[in-house]
C-alpha cells in the first residue's frame, strides 16, 4: 500500500496532509526518511516525527457534523488556540477536517478518520454541492444575481466561477449553492458585483445538513446520513472510487481541493 494512503487509513491525517508529512522529511521508512510513493510492506517499520505508528486497526469509521463559530480556525495545529480541536473537545478516537471554512464564517465542518473520503468530497469535478446562508452588505439586484449564477472572474486566474444557484432569501440575504470550492470564492464572487459579504453560514454539505446543531457543538451522523453519503461517493465498507480518484489527478484537480468557499 502507498505510504500516503497508509497513514491516511490510520487516521493520522489526509492523504493530501500525508504528503506534506512525507515532502517536510517528517515520516521514516524502515530507518530511512521516506519519499512520496513509497510502499509500506507488511513488516514495516514506520514512524512519524520519530514516533512509532502500527497498522491501520480495523476502527469503525467516524464521521461527526460540527457547527464552527466565527473565530475558530480551520486548523488543527495545536499551536494556534483557536484551533478547530480546542473548541470540538472530541475525546475519541483522532478525527481530521475534510475542508474548511474561514476563521470569519461559521457553519457545517464534517471531520472523519476515514482519510479515504476526504478528496472524493471535495474534488470540484464530482460537482457535490455546498449551501450557504450569505448576507451583504446592501440589497442585491436581479443583474447581481444573474451575474452570480452565471459564473463571474474573480482574479484567480482560472476562468469564470462555475455556475451556481442563487436564490433571494430577503432583504440582503441570499442562498448560495456551489459545487467547487476555490480559496474564498463567496466573498470574492461578490466583490466581483460590487457586494460584501457581511455574514456566511454553511448550512449543508452534499445531503448532510447543519439543521438545528448549536453553534459550537458536534454531533456523529446519523446511519442513514452515512449510508446516503457513502452512496453518493461511490464508497462501500471503506473503499476508494479509485476510477474517479483517477480521472481527477489526470485531470488536475490537485488545486481545487482548497475547498474555502467563502
Amino acid at each position: 500500500m502507498r505510504l500516503n494512503k497508509h497513514l491516511a487509513r490510520l487516521g493520522l491525517c489526509s492523504r493530501r496532509q500525508a504528503d506534506v508529512l512525507i515532502e517536510s522529511g517528517r515520516v521514516t521508512l524502515n530507518g530511512q526518511i521516506a519519499k512520496l510513493g513509497d510502499i509500506v510492506g507488511d513488516n514495516a517499520v514506520l514512524l512519524v516525527d520519530g514516533k512509532p505508528v502500527g497498522a491501520a486497526p480495523a476502527a469503525k469509521r467516524i464521521l461527526i457534523a460540527y457547527n464552527k463559530p466565527e473565530g475558530v480556525e480551520s486548523t488543527q495545529d495545536a499551536r494556534n488556540p483557536r484551533n478547530i480541536d480546542a473548541h470540538l473537545k472530541f475525546e475519541g478516537p483522532r478525527v481530521f477536517l475534510i475542508g474548511r471554512l474561514d476563521i470569519g464564517s461559521e457553519g457545517l465542518l464534517l471531520l472523519t478518520n476515514d482519510g479515504d473520503l476526504v478528496n472524493p468530497i471535495l474534488r470540484s469535478q464530482f460537482n457535490h454541492e455546498k449551501e450557504y446562508v450569505v448576507v451583504y452588505d446592501k440589497g442585491i439586484s436581479e443583474a447581481q444575481i444573474h451575474d452570480l449564477s452565471m459564473g463571474v472572474d474573480i482574479g484567480d486566474e482560472r476562468g469564470l466561477t462555475k455556475p451556481c444557484r442563487v436564490e433571494r432569501l430577503g432583504g440582503n440575504r441570499v442562498r448560495i449553492v456551489l459545487t467547487e470550492g476555490r480559496n474564498r470564492q463567496i466573498r470574492r464572487m461578490a466583490e466581483a458585483v460590487g457586494l460584501r459579504v457581511v455574514r456566511l453560514k454553511r448550512i449543508r454539505v452534499m445531503n448532510i445538513e447543519l439543521g438545528e446543531l448549536g453553534r459550537g457543538e458536534w454531533r456523529y451522523l446519523s446511519q442513514d446520513e452515512e449510508r446516503k453519503l457513502l452512496a453518493q461517493l461511490d464508497l462501500k465498507a471503506g473503499n476508494t472510487p479509485r476510477e474517479k480518484l483517477k480521472s481527477a489527478s489526470s485531470a488536475g484537480e490537485e488545486a481545487l481541493l482548497v475547498d474555502s468557499e467563502d
